[in-house]
């Protein structure tokens, strides 16, 4: 049905509106950017030098090997032109339509559009050429250092992704056909949600992922029952509340890591996987660390370790009455339960019975994906940061993990939030994800320094607290889990760091998924598989093609094996009940709370 005139002028009227109110909060953007204090070059990119070198090593190929340039550029200049040629053809035979191939397949291009209008699909196809040219130009640099070639493909790749022409709204269907269906108010609730984003991050731009409102710690997540019985400056011990009626003699001690929040260990009754710890008979302690802010600048790892670790093992050895734990890590806390068993079989202490690690790195000879952000100049920055600040800010290791997945964690959810004015999805995982935690200087320096680029630990020279730690002094029953799709912790180099340790009985699994999804991987889902292989000799390759594949989670796997190490039946402990640890407040406590930007003021 046509629309009359006045249809027509109330659209313009609210068109107009809307576009003034994206003025209003233009000014409201530039001023909330006004608010932004600067963070190192360092950190933003590499330094200036690795393009030239990238440069050099491009010219040395053009004067040594010009038959391959020539080619390369042949290829791409083929290929921009029978695309341009064909596009051509289609519209002098009067046709609005594309070319009949549409290209390949993206899901950032999966609006139909991109395949049947001749616009959108020439951009297309186009930034696809642009794409592979240089991907394929990285790969043939043969006059450039592999750890500088690395870090080039990455940054190149940062580039093409960064202006892909889904990221801009001339170039976006989605966006501008819903800014059209919307007379532009989607524009208007893009630009909202661009502005306060800003607005909450203190001028950083920082993508929301998901819908903070729809969530409260303690009341639709991390609502497993359980005690704090016990708080310092580094920590609360929570003692979850047993849910059986005798329990296993051998308490579990759970180290989360503190770059994160514990909770994602207890997002919801049917994917946590402390609720399922306490439901097979094991009374469970759970540290949770406290988020620093700048008066944490000199805490380093033996903070971490003796008023964390030592702490929390004693008391679980007292309020249990045993003489020892099976003690879990999961991802630096893992790393650092390695460093405290090297510690611990220093000083002759047998209070881990035994140790699970949960997608932990001890072995950091292949950086892998983090290669960019391990190199000299990143960190000077970290370094720099940190020296203004005291503390390395939250939002810095969040946005280099997401540039690992920009697609994914940057540009996508960009892209529905300020393009499309969308609000973000109420997904507890995203809201976890989002809820970070600042690092203390002088132990992100250390782990830093020491361990990543130093690899001290895995060569027997890493000197904490007095001794000279050894990953080889790693002795007592382990049990490690990697994970097939992990880019922070790739189960190759975890499976490396295993190998190295001198246990006699080692279990090592491989989950699949990645880093979260493939810890967080309840029974009752039956979503991912697992891998196992008795022979630990093997090269990570032999390894893999000799493993045996078992459908469903691993959780029942360790568990079976943690049973063994767990003693007999006892009576079920309360939270509490022992004088020396009384209640002080019930769980999640309150330093899961403290949000990293408050601790950054």
């Amino acid at each position: 049905m046509a629309m009359n005139d006045d249809d027509t002028g109330a659209r313009r009227a609210r068109l107009d509106a809307n576009m003034a109110r994206v003025e209003e909060l233009s000014q409201r953007l530039v001023a909330a950017l006004a608010n932004r204090r600067p963070t190192p070059t360092a950190l933003s990119g590499p330094d200036p030098s690795l393009y030239a070198k990238a440069a050099q090593a491009y010219w040395h190929d053009w004067m040594h090997n010009p038959a391959k340039i020539i080619e390369q550029q042949a290829q791409y200049w083929g290929k921009t032109m029978s695309h341009f040629i064909e596009a051509q053809q289609v519209l002098a035979q009067g046709k609005l339509a594309a070319p009949e191939d549409p290209g390949p397949k993206d899901k950032r291009f999966s609006n139909p559009l991109w395949d049947e209008h001749p616009y959108f699909n020439f951009i297309k196809q186009q930034y696809l050429i642009n794409s592979e040219t240089v991907a394929n130009a990285v790969e043939q640099m043969d006059d450039l250092d592999p750890l500088e070639k690395r870090r080039v493909g990455y940054f190149a790749k940062q580039i093409v992704d960064m202006v892909a022409p889904t990221n801009f709204l001339a170039t976006n269907p989605d966006a501008l056909m819903k800014a059209i269906e919307t007379d532009g108010e989607s524009l208007v609730k893009g630009m909202e949600n661009l502005v306060n984003d800003i607005e909450a991050n203190n001028g950083e731009l920082i993508v929301r992922l998901a819908d903070e409102s729809a969530f409260e710690i303690g009341r639709n997540i991390a609502t497993a029952s359980g005690e704090v019985i016990f708080r310092n400056r580094m920590m609360e011990v929570i003692q979850y509340a047993p849910t059986t009626e005798t329990v296993h003699q051998t308490p579990i001690v759970l180290f989360p890591p503190w770059i994160n929040k514990f909770y994602i260990l207890d997002l919801k009754p049917n994917n946590s996987l402390i609720r399922w710890i306490v439901d097979q008979g094991y009374t469970l302690f759970v540290v949770s660390w406290i988020n620093p802010g700048k008066g944490y600048a000199d805490t380093g790892l033996e903070d971490y370790i003796e008023d964390g670790y030592l702490k929390a093992i004693e008391i679980a050895k007292e309020v249990s009455d045993t003489r020892q734990v099976n003690a879990v890590g999961y991802c630096i806390a893992g790393t650092t339960l390695a460093l405290v068993l090297s510690l611990l079989k220093k000083r002759g202490d047998k209070s881990i019975k035994s140790a699970t690690f949960f997608t932990a790195l001890t072995d950091f000879s292949d950086q892998g994906e983090f290669t960019p952000f391990l190199q000299e100049d990143f960190a000077q920055g970290i370094e720099s940061e940190i020296n203004a600040e005291g503390v390395l800010p939250s939002f810095i290791m969040a946005r280099t993990f997401s540039y690992l997945r920009s697609n994914d964690l940057i540009y996508g959810p960009a892209i529905k939030s300020y393009m499309m004015g969308e609000t973000p999805p109420a997904f507890d995982l995203l809201y976890w994800n989002g809820d970070g935690a600042n690092l203390p200087g002088k132990m992100f320096m250390q782990y830093l320094r020491g361990l990543c680029q130093d690899n001290a630990f895995a060569e027997g020279r890493f000197e904490l607290m007095g001794e000279v730690l050894d990953v080889a002094d790693v002795d007592v029953p382990l049990l490690s889990v990697a994970t097939e799709g992990d880019h922070i912790a790739a189960w190759k180099d975890v499976y490396r760091g295993v190998q190295m340790m001198k246990s006699r009985s080692k279990t090592f699994i491989v989950g699949q998924s990645g880093h979260i999804a493939g810890i967080v991987n309840p029974p009752t889902k039956n979503k991912y598989g697992h891998y196992t292989n008795d022979d630990l000799s093997l090269s990570p390759a032999e390894w893999l093609e000799g493993a045996e594949r078992h459908e469903g989670s691993w959780w029942p796997r360790w568990e079976a094996w943690l049973k063994k190490r767990a003693g007999k039946q006892v009576p079920a402990r309360e939270p509490g009940a022992d004088s020396r640890y009384p209640v002080v407040c019930p769980a999640p406590g309150t330093y899961v709370k403290l949000k990293a930007a408050q601790q950054n003021q």
